[in-house]
């Protein structure tokens, strides 16, 4: 436990919690959808190192950055040099096949984290209104949390693409928690990023990071939170 206990949340009302990372380790369902992608591309596979650094920011700024990555590696032949706007003319191709491989495996190479169905069951169980709130386009997300078994403890489950702005604007958080009625000092984010601390600062929500997500590839602590968990359980204990 990395939580200073207690937890000063008197009046909670509402949790909003991230998907990738938080709830479900989604890397192997990036790792291989982006594969088979880069297989169609023929391009070189992307390490699993390189999509754990990347993911959390949408799936246009995952795909991007990893067409620039591999274009840029040694040996990689492509019209002109790397730098020269190569990934911008191949990204309209590459979201198409990576969408359809990401539906076609979404879920089958993920596994939810220890400690997230005991500590939403809690929440629920104390009449919290729950929200899932995550940078994954909105049709990708929604399959992903039925095929885990998740879907059934949300009111409300917003994407990406759910509104004009993504984490880490504000704006996400602000439309959530009108969603559910609550006000944003009621509402406790959950999440595993910068992305997740950077909106909930600015909305003026509580915040509490997961020590095991992604962070594109930084120490979760270095990210300015209430408290800091090894797991939902630990946190829905913490907040009771």
């Amino acid at each position: 436990m990395n939580l200073p206990l207690p937890l000063s949340l008197p009046d909670l009302r509402g949790v909003i919690v991230d998907l990738d990372g938080t709830m479900v380790d989604t890397l192997g369902d990036f790792e291989a959808a982006l594969n088979r992608m880069l297989a169609e591309l023929d391009l070189p596979p992307v390490s699993r190192a390189l999509v754990e650094r990347t993911v959390g920011k949408g799936s246009e700024h995952l795909i991007r950055s990893v067409l620039e990555h591999q274009l840029a590696l040694p040996g990689v032949h492509t019209q002109g040099q790397p730098g020269d706007g190569r990934a911008d003319e191949l990204m309209a191709q590459a979201w198409r096949i990576y969408q359809r491989h990401y539906l076609e495996i979404n879920g089958a190479f993920s596994a939810v984290y220890p400690g997230v169905m005991a500590g939403l069951q809690q929440w629920q169980g104390r009449g919290l209104q729950l929200a899932c709130l995550t940078n994954k386009p909105l049709d990708f997300a929604r399959p992903l949390l039925k095929a885990k078994g998740l879907d059934g403890f949300f009111g409300h489950v917003f994407g990406g693409d759910s509104f004009e702005r993504k984490k880490p604007d504000p704006l996400p958080l602000h439309k959530t928690c009108e969603a559910m009625g609550t006000l944003a000092a009621q509402t406790l984010m959950v999440g595993d990023s910068e992305n997740d601390g950077l909106a909930a600062r600015a909305a003026g929500c509580p915040v509490v990071l997961v020590s095991y997500g992604y962070n594109h590839g930084r120490p979760i602590r270095e990210v300015d939170a209430d408290g800091y968990v090894d797991s939902l359980a630990e946190l829905a204990f913490a907040t009771l």
